[in-house]
């Protein structure tokens, strides 16, 4: 059992953690907790690094579960309450903290959702949790991101990093070559004249969602052919991305069901 919090697993785990430049040179992502962790054994992944406390996974019946699968597993160690909670990003770790591998999967048929300038990390998680659950073939991240696997971004996004076809670092000289075949780009803009729910979604469109702070960069609205506006009738100027985005995807999986 790891019991130091100086050990090399809980370093590298650590920097995983801490450094956006430690997570882009191993292509890793640190996952912590039951759900996240069992989410991502259940999509294929397997753990790089992995270190659990196993009295503490046992309290539950989720986490006696996922102590079952990992016991078997290579490169997962058992470790104190104390190492696990050094190694983790929050402050109640539920005994499993791990570094995975990026996932690389492979654009899907269907709507495609540019994130521009999305620079809030539960925002870029939660638009990432919402692109999962409608069905986008594609999410690509614009200049301007939040690193999408901050572990935060990874909290938020609850698993969807394991299951979303995500790009990351793209181009706008990229984006424009891979929306060139989308017959509708829609961006949501809080000035534009049309609401959300008079657009038509055909499988193969796209969406833009701008920045929180600064709205859509001159080179997404380049690439649009229209801009909606979701109609609000209280006293709230505006939606923040993670729930204007999530309303405008899910309009388009209504109208395609």
């Amino acid at each position: 059992m790891i019991t130091s919090t100086t050990n090399p697993h809980v370093k590298h785990l650590r920097s995983l953690r801490d450094s956006a430049k430690e997570r882009r040179s191993e292509r890793s992502l640190l996952l912590e907790g039951v759900r996240l962790v069992a989410h991502a054994l259940a999509a294929g992944a397997r753990p790089r690094v992995l270190l659990y406390a196993a009295d503490q996974l046992g309290a539950t019946p989720a986490g006696a579960a996922l102590l079952a699968q990992i016991a078997a597993l290579p490169a997962c160690w058992p470790a104190s309450p104390q190492v696990v909670a050094a190694a983790a990003a929050t402050r109640e770790p539920q005994g499993v903290v791990a570094a995975f591998a990026w996932p690389a999967l492979p654009p899907q048929p269907g709507m495609r959702l540019v994130l521009d300038g999305i620079q809030d990390p539960g925002n870029l998680g939660t638009l990432l949790r919402s692109a999962e659950a409608a069905g986008v073939g594609l999410a690509i991240c614009a200049p301007g991101c939040a690193d999408p696997y901050n572990p935060k971004v990874v909290r938020a996004a609850m698993g969807a990093h394991f299951t979303l076809p995500l790009r990351v670092d793209a181009t706008w000289a990229l984006l424009q070559e891979e929306l060139s075949a989308c017959p509708l780009v829609y961006m949501a803009d809080a000035d534009a004249t049309q609401p959300y729910y008079t657009a038509a979604w055909p499988q193969a469109a796209a969406l833009i969602i701008g920045s929180e702070a600064h709205g859509p960069s001159p080179q997404a609205l380049a690439l649009a052919t229209h801009t909606l506006a979701i109609p609000m009738h209280g006293r709230a100027e505006s939606l923040n991305a993670a729930v204007a985005g999530s309303i405008l995807l899910f309009e388009a999986l209504r109208q395609r069901a």
